[in-house]
């Protein structure tokens, strides 16, 4: 079966830190995919890893058949991987229109903007009221929500969210986790990090948890929210 985003063996450091040891996972077209584990298990890394940020040590990634090892973080965004990295990244003295703007610089996004900015009013009704305001003037959950909007607008095949409910509200992460649910309906492919593990498993068609870098088990989310020892090591701890 060919994945839309396959990865190898991969072994990730950061200076003479190694963080990833031989990882391997995948992430098949239309589906959710959910990395999860404990602060420090390498799932951000992971993400890094996958958008160009950082050189793996060792193994390859597989986006669509073509290896992304090597390719700069921007041809990797033009090929159709949008990041929503923890801390969002927002330009937060432009506007909301001005940052969603910011999300159509690929040529071949550019003519498509004036609908996938319609879409993403619908999404998030607050942005569009918003429209005028600067970013940082936002509160914490309008800001992810421009963030992810502004990755929608590139109109990725794979959309990674790197802990978005981080820092929320309970209401405000219950309603992140149903524009997720949103989203997959609409056939959006997303890879999501998470440490709200509960939540991210009821969100995902799949699952890997990681632990100290490593995958320590993988297979179907709803398979591992059952799971005694998911539930023991994790979810008491960190729910």
């Amino acid at each position: 079966m060919n994945h839309l985003l396959e990865i190898k063996d991969l072994s990730v450091a950061y200076g003479d830190v190694q963080a990833l040891w031989d990882v391997s996972a995948h992430v098949d077209e239309g589906t959710v995919v959910s990395v999860v584990g404990a602060n420090g298990a390498g799932k951000s890394t992971l993400m890094r890893a996958i958008s160009g940020l950082l050189e793996p040590l060792s193994g390859d990634i597989l986006f669509r058949g073509e290896t992304l090892v090597g390719v700069p973080a921007q041809e990797i965004t033009a090929r159709g991987i949008s990041h929503v990295p923890e801390g969002r990244g927002l330009f937060t003295q432009l506007t909301v229109q001005e940052n969603l703007e910011l999300g159509a610089y690929l040529a071949h996004v550019r003519p498509h903007f004036a609908a996938s900015l319609d879409h993403v009013f619908t999404l998030f009704p607050k942005l569009k009221e918003r429209r005028g305001q600067k970013a940082g003037s936002l509160s914490g959950g309008e800001q992810q929500m421009l963030a992810i909007g502004r990755a929608l607008i590139a109109r990725p095949k794979l959309l990674i969210l790197d802990e978005p409910s981080l820092g929320l509200s309970p209401l405000v992460v219950r309603q992140m986790f149903e524009l997720i649910a949103r989203l997959h309906d609409e056939g959006v492919t997303l890879l999501l990090v998470e440490q709200n593990i509960r939540q991210a498993l009821k969100a995902a068609d799949r699952a890997y948890v990681l632990q100290t870098g490593h995958v320590a088990m993988q297979g179907e989310a709803a398979a591992l929210l059952e799971n005694p020892q998911v539930q023991k090591t994790y979810m008491g701890a960190l729910d």
